[in-house]
């Protein structure tokens, strides 16, 4: 039977099946910050667990951080305690912590792209509900909460129901002026901001082919303005010269290895989706935003641009 990439990913993911519909799905990556993960810290203190697999969870401080004068004490108090106790919970459970004046410090969702750590075919979660940003790499990635973060802490693994799958293609050639962006908000204003509830996404077509990582990143990070469990794109050429060479990527031969697996990590021909949409790509146009109204319907007007 002709598989999904969503399929394949998951499939290989799942570590036991429960009756009812219930997975026990495991996770390869792990990103904290400093604001959903100081309770979910707590709990495996309060019941005496160590973090099951620390060399697996990423942490960075993120949302509570100065874009300037890092060097100097955090002002805000409740942001300084947050920041300082992600400190104190990675130190005493064996977290690497990317903190501030640390080379690697940045936005949650951004660092694992650049340095290589998010890769296609991963399981990876995250308490941030853009998460998705992460499926731009051809990964089942999602945002949860803070009891699933020590879930994940304390197992490596994650009580999950497979979502339904939708795919999106965009086929044909983008009007100038029309960016990734523009795609996103076109697609969130004809099926609505809750149009993708229950689903995850594929995103397929020439037009999405033609993106560079950066603007699949846009799109599957707004996945969830639709309603989405989480976003994906192939992984393709444009995919693996991204990653080459970073950090964390795969080197030499392990790169070799790595690159035939993700290179087996598209939709087959004939596989089933819950539902299938198609847009042509001219009949996007660039978009702006106004209001502060949530209906996908209402919120998003278009501007053509002049020649």
């Amino acid at each position: 039977m002709s598989k999904t990439l969503f399929d394949k990913i998951w499939e290989k993911h799942v570590i036991r099946q429960i009756e009812g519909g219930l997975s026990v799905l495991y996770i390869d990556k792990h990103f904290i910050h400093e604001v959903t993960s100081p309770q979910a810290f707590t709990g495996l203190n309060n019941r005496g667990i160590k973090v099951f697999r620390p060399s697996q969870t990423i942490a960075t401080a993120d949302h509570n951080v100065p874009t300037i004068n890092q060097h100097l004490p955090i002002k805000e108090e409740l942001s300084r305690r947050q920041v300082e106790t992600l400190k104190e919970n990675c130190t005493a459970h064996g977290i690497e912590l990317y903190g501030l004046g640390h080379p690697y410090q940045g936005i949650v969702h951004v660092i694992g792209p650049e340095l290589g750590i998010t890769q296609p075919g991963d399981t990876i979660v995250c308490g941030d509900s853009h998460t998705s940003t992460h499926g731009a790499f051809g990964s089942i990635a999602f945002g949860i909460g803070t009891s699933e973060v020590e879930m994940v802490l304390a197992t490596q693994c994650l009580l999950q129901t497979k979502p339904k799958l939708m795919r999106i293609n965009v086929d044909g050639n983008l009007q100038n002026g029309v960016v990734s962006k523009d795609i996103i908000l076109y697609i969130i204003s004809q099926i609505s901001s809750s149009g993708a509830t229950g689903y995850f996404i594929e995103y397929a077509g020439s037009a999405i082919r033609s993106l560079s990582m950066e603007a699949r990143m846009t799109i599957c990070n707004m996945s969830i303005e639709m309603g989405a469990r989480g976003g994906m794109i192939a992984p393709d050429e444009t995919t693996f010269m991204y990653l080459k060479g970073r950090k964390f990527a795969p080197q030499g031969e392990a790169w070799d290895q790595k690159l035939a697996e993700w290179k087996e990590l598209y939709s087959e021909r004939d596989s089933k989706f819950d539902k299938e949409i198609f847009i042509d790509a001219k009949d996007i146009e660039p978009m702006i935003t106004y209001g502060t109204n949530p209906d996908g319907r209402r919120c998003y007007g278009s501007c053509t641009l002049p020649e």
